[in-house]
């Protein structure tokens, strides 16, 4: 037997118990979904068609075996909050999160119902899990790039701008940035607040040798105190 069909029939196997379960009268399981997209919009709609299906294939049928509760956070910090607390209230079973906004305000809500998440950035410095190797807590899942390749954007930086001398990094946990670029003491500038952010990247950028570092998302969340 070649590794693929090992594999399918792995897979098949696995899946099985699932559906051969639900058949046989197991409770419905709530599974709670708090995403960054509209549900108006077609994104939104490919989204849902395709987290249903791949449930299903799963053997999890929504209506059947299983009741999904979706939410939409649109990228609105208020919504993300709100929605937390809804399915939380539910009782579910595990909750589906995508983006930092969406765990943070669901580890906020209940510090106990597990989480699958997708979509964050740097979940280590935002406090989601202790470590990548043992993330601890309620929250495991998927996360864009680890801030270790961090040297290599300053090498790359190097690169284009060889009499680069100093680096500023668009992140609020500064001290961690300075880690991760292989710096003792970059440049920092804070993103705290828009004008902020703005003046103090005009002021960099009118000094020379400098070079400036934008990762995907310059916000970092701290756990929430007790």
């Amino acid at each position: 037997m070649n590794r693929r069909d090992f594999i399918t029939l792995l897979g098949g196997a696995a899946a099985w118990p699932l559906s051969a379960r639900a058949q046989q009268g197991e409770r419905m399981r709530r599974i709670g979904v708090l995403v960054n997209l509209s549900e108006g919009d077609s994104a939104g709609q490919q989204f849902a068609a395709a987290f249903r299906q791949a449930l299903q294939e799963l053997g999890w049928a929504d209506g059947r075996n299983a009741r999904i509760d979706m939410r939409w956070g649109a990228g609105d910090r208020e919504r993300y909050r709100k929605y937390a607390a809804e399915l939380v209230a539910a009782a579910p079973d595990v909750i589906f999160a995508a983006t930092t906004d969406a765990v943070v305000s669901v580890q906020r809500a209940s510090p106990a119902v597990p989480i699958v998440f997708v979509g964050v950035i740097d979940p280590v410095g935002s406090g989601l899990v202790v470590s990548m190797a043992r993330p601890g807590g309620n929250a495991t899942g998927f996360t864009v790039f680890e801030y270790a390749i961090g040297a290599k954007w300053l090498e790359l930086l190097k690169e284009i701008a060889p009499r680069l001398t100093r680096a500023a990094v668009l992140r609020v946990r500064v001290p961690r940035a300075a880690r991760e670029l292989g710096r003792d003491e970059p440049l920092a500038v804070a993103m705290e607040d828009g004008v902020g952010k703005r003046g103090s990247v005009v002021r960099h950028a009118g000094e020379p040798t400098g070079g400036l570092l934008t990762p995907v998302s310059g916000f970092s969340y701290r756990p929430a105190r007790a």
